[in-house]
């Protein structure tokens, strides 16, 4: 049986698919000695090497996947690496061997809430790609005196950067005055965009948490810094729910450390 290469190495844990797609274009991968190619069809006898390094990569892709819910704090970055030496996420995680940890989108340092990370860059793909239409959803502290124009300006689509983003519903929370907590969602995560659309109607984000994504919330009692992992048998299930627009959250493991109003669309 063969499979596409990015799609192959995802689903081994070697990387996102897009990451490994750009390993393929920069010619860092090789298939029986030959630069590999996107699409590139490889079975189970293909040698196929990252770097000149070969990688195992049929073995790796038959072990169960695993998942993780991460409660980040702020502070912590999303990068693998930071030449200012600030805290990863990445640092919280358990250690893999022959894999890696695959972020599912990401949050800026000055962002906490929930992270999902998986060993699974196929899943991870499908988690993130717009056409699953998985809701994200934040809890937004703002500054400023938004009212029923700013909600439908909202709602209806603003520009950044030449794209159109929407939220998918906004609710009053607790707060008054010049500081309002609103629960907000969205369909897409693209760069600071909740900030980024707030600022679009005169408004200041001055505390941001991501409560929810998808089928999966963070819950009270899970503390900032650390994970829970699914049972192993979600990631399966989960595959199949991400083209169907009713999910749900599956049952987690114990949990494990390191040291008013509304509007919709």
């Amino acid at each position: 049986m063969t499979e596409r290469i990015q799609k192959a190495l995802a689903r081994a844990g070697l990387g996102s698919r897009r990451e490994i797609e750009r390993w393929i274009r920069d010619g860092r991968v090789t298939v029986d000695g030959q630069l590999a190619q996107l699409g590139q069809q490889i079975e189970g006898a293909s040698r196929v090497e990252v770097d000149n390094r070969p990688v195992a990569w049929a073995s790796t892709a038959s072990t169960p996947a695993r998942l993780l819910l991460y409660h980040k704090p702020v502070g912590q970055i999303c990068s693998r690496d930071d030449p200012q030496g600030r805290a990863t996420v990445f640092e919280a995680l358990p250690r893999l061997r022959g894999r890696r940890w695959i972020s599912v989108g990401r949050l800026d340092i000055n962002t906490s809430g929930l992270l999902l990370f998986t060993t699974d860059g196929e899943l991870a793909h499908r988690l993130m790609h717009p056409s699953s239409g998985i809701d994200r959803e934040y809890r937004c502290r703002v500054r400023g005196s938004p009212g029923e124009r700013e909600f439908k300006r909202l709602l209806t689509g603003v520009r950044l950067s030449g794209q159109l983003c929407r939220f998918e519903s906004i609710e009053a929370g607790r707060g008054s005055g010049a500081n309002r907590w609103f629960e907000v969602v969205l369909k897409e995560g693209r760069n600071r965009e909740v900030r980024r659309m707030w600022q679009s109607v005169g408004c200041t984000v001055s505390r941001l948490v991501r409560v929810r994504y998808g089928p999966f919330r963070l819950e009270r009692q899970h503390k900032a810094g650390t994970f829970l992992e699914l049972e192993a048998s979600a990631c399966d299930r989960l595959f199949d729910k991400t083209t169907s627009p009713k999910r749900r959250a599956y049952p987690k493991k114990a949990e494990r450390k390191r040291p008013g109003r509304s509007h919709r669309s």
